[in-house]
């Protein structure tokens, strides 16, 4: 019998587990990039954000990207267990998080606040629970997760973009 009420527990979890674990995975590759990008940097823009290209088709930083990546997690999660929906990248300003050990550090807390939402997840079901969003709606949680994960993936591929343009490394098979 207890093993039955076992099994029905890590089913009932599966998806909040997955999704606990790309969140991680988000952390981690976020750090690498980090531990990967020189101080002078960290900051530096490409030519297409100094050419005065429109923002959406410019590539900026590696560190702005990075802090982006943490901004829309730490609002969400923030948002979820605190009722905090505040724009995070206001107060993670590159004056502030100068190093990249300063940047890492910050990604840490923002992991923590993470993993405590994720501690207080029961089961998959409530997924499927609506919460409050800053714009006023509501949402289901799951639907409002897989979104942020989207939007900071969509960050954090920004800034491996701006390192490997940055630092010379190039696709292989790009010409130009």
């Amino acid at each position: 019998m207890d093993d039955k009420a076992n099994a029905q527990t890590l089913v009932r979890r599966e998806t909040i587990e997955s999704l606990d674990r790309e969140f991680a995975r988000l952390h981690f590759r976020s750090c690498a990039v980090i531990e990967n990008t020189p101080g002078d940097l960290l900051y530096s823009t490409t030519p297409l954000t100094q050419s005065g290209a429109p923002p959406s088709n410019a590539l900026s930083s590696v560190g702005e990207n990075i802090l982006r990546c943490s901004a829309a997690i730490e609002q969400t999660f923030g948002g979820i267990t605190s009722n905090l929906w505040d724009d995070p990248f206001e107060w993670t300003l590159p004056e502030y998080l100068t190093t990249p050990g300063k940047v890492i550090a910050h990604l840490t807390e923002v992991e923590e606040t993470r993993k405590r939402a994720f501690t207080s997840f029961a089961g998959d079901d409530c997924l499927l629970k609506h919460v409050a969003t800053p714009a006023g709606e509501t949402q289901p949680l799951g639907e409002l997760l897989l979104e942020t994960l989207a939007r900071a993936t969509e960050y954090q591929g920004q800034a491996v973009a701006a390192l490997k343009f940055l630092s010379g490394i190039r696709q292989p098979g790009f010409i130009i």
